[in-house]
């Protein structure tokens, strides 16, 4: 017989570190990423919806998500890293657009974003394996 199913709570609890950084608006990358967002918000949906090929458990507005380097971290990142991983990006003169591209940007709904299964608050494992079952976090 199969082990019945069963609901864990699950709790992470650690510091990130945020580098000092300036305020968004002072970015001055940040107009590249409002122009992405003015420029697809219209045709704009939930890259996890899309990911499944179902939005049933997507909820709330949409959002724009910086998918690989959050704007905050900019600051802290080892360029040499990035570029091994994206060619061409580890250049300080370029970082900053890069991160504010459509290589960088994914748009989310709320609960895909910043919900109990959000992008931001579930594990990496987590997320990942939520594109294949559904209501895995609540």
């Amino acid at each position: 017989m199969p082990d019945m199913p069963h609901d864990q709570q699950v709790t992470h609890r650690y510091v990130v570190h945020y580098p000092a950084h300036e305020p968004r608006r002072k970015d001055p990358n940040y107009r590249d990423f409002e122009a992405y967002r003015r420029r697809t918000k219209s045709t704009a949906q939930c890259f996890m919806g899309l990911d499944r090929g179902d939005f049933g458990e997507c909820a709330g507005e949409l959002e724009l998500h910086h998918a690989h380097i959050e704007f905050a971290l900019l600051n802290s990142v080892d360029l040499k890293l990035l570029d091994r991983k994206y060619p061409g990006v580890g250049d300080p003169k370029v970082v900053g657009a890069w991160v504010e591209s459509a290589e960088n940007l994914m748009w989310l709904c709320a609960r895909h974003h910043r919900g109990h299964g959000g992008v931001h608050s579930a594990s990496a494992s987590d997320w990942e394996a939520q594109k294949f079952v559904r209501n895995l976090i609540s």
